[in-house]
């Protein structure tokens, strides 16, 4: 199975519903705060927001005290029905370690095991885990944390393949991901360097039972499908043409726009409008006209002429 990484700021409904729509077998959202759940917060709400046509789904969380996320996962279970709860529990940023949440847990095996516990005894869905091998190079304890994830009833375990301290930097160990699938029983997820069918290839050899795809997927969205078919035909799939790329930009636009209104979502769409930009000649250009726009049809047309553009250089 193929699974689309939650990221902060990037996996709404909109895009989670982009990527689905080509063929993602599984999506997670956004990293949920427990806290915000429970206070009913309007932004939260938000973010919780799902569509049927995106499961499977899981919802992650975030927080750090067992009680308050069981509580959390109880509400979104009982009121949004997702097919999995997701537990973060290696998010790396400053922000959310600061307060003892993310990647910060890996630092206290014991209460993550507590906290998953609590989580798995509150809810009647799978629970499962998001973890770092550990908080840096010299503090790896990725073996016993998806231990102490089993033992506590975790459904199944993702690896980022990298540590605390290395962010997103420097090569993802997958060899660590070996050790842990032959350490536990329950299913264990591989993450971290995963862009093409090539890498998925190669990270299968770890033994891992399924793939997530994050960073590579932005500004590619069939890339999901594309692994898939190639894992299991061998088929490699022709990379989408200028104009497929586009009209998958707009359709994501369309969709935000639907959720948002259209201002908001011109607005809110220029990073990822930048990411479907990524790789074509002469694109800086465009890419500092999106800025300068705030309807959908200045984006359909700025894109529209920048194919056109790119189909003359190619005629000479």
């Amino acid at each position: 199975m193929v699974i689309l990484a939650p990221m902060a700021g990037i996996t709404d409904l909109a895009f989670r519903l982009v990527v689905k729509s080509y063929g993602c077998d599984f999506v997670v959202s956004e990293m949920i705060s427990a806290q915000g759940v429970i206070y009913n917060n309007r932004n939260t709400k938000r973010l919780l927001k799902s569509d049927p046509k995106e499961r499977p789904l899981a919802v992650q969380l975030f927080g750090h005290d067992p009680q308050i996320l069981a509580e959390a996962a109880g509400l979104i279970e009982q009121e949004y029905q997702p097919d999995i709860i997701d537990l973060n529990m290696g998010c790396p940023t400053p922000k959310i370690v600061k307060n003892g949440d993310g990647a910060a847990l890996l630092k206290q095996p014991k209460l993550i095991e507590q906290i998953v516990a609590a989580v798995v005894e509150k809810v009647n869905i799978p629970v499962t885990a998001k973890i770092r091998l550990g908080w840096d190079q010299n503090s790896i304890n990725c073996l016993e944390v998806a231990r102490r994830v089993e033992d506590a009833g975790g459904y199944w375990i993702t690896v980022h393949a990298r540590t605390r301290e290395q962010f997103y930097r420097g090569s993802a160990q997958w060899d660590y991901i070996t050790k842990i699938k032959e350490h536990v029983n329950i299913p264990v997820v591989a993450n971290g360097d995963i862009i093409d069918e090539l890498s998925a290839e190669k990270i299968q050899q770890t033994g891992c039972d399924h793939i997530m795809i994050g960073r590579g997927v932005l500004g590619r969205p069939w890339v999901p499908n594309h692994i898939k078919t190639y894992l299991e035909t061998g088929r490699v799939l022709p990379e989408p043409s200028i104009a497929e790329r586009f009209a998958a930009a707009l359709k994501h636009l369309k969709l935000k726009m639907d959720l948002i209104g259209e201002e908001s979502a011109v607005r809110e769409m220029r990073t990822h409008l930048a990411w479907y930009l990524k790789g074509l000649p002469d694109s800086r250009n465009i890419k500092c006209r999106i800025k300068q726009v705030s309807l959908y049809d200045e984006v359909k047309l700025l894109l529209e002429e920048f194919e056109k553009t790119l189909a003359l250089k190619q005629l000479f």
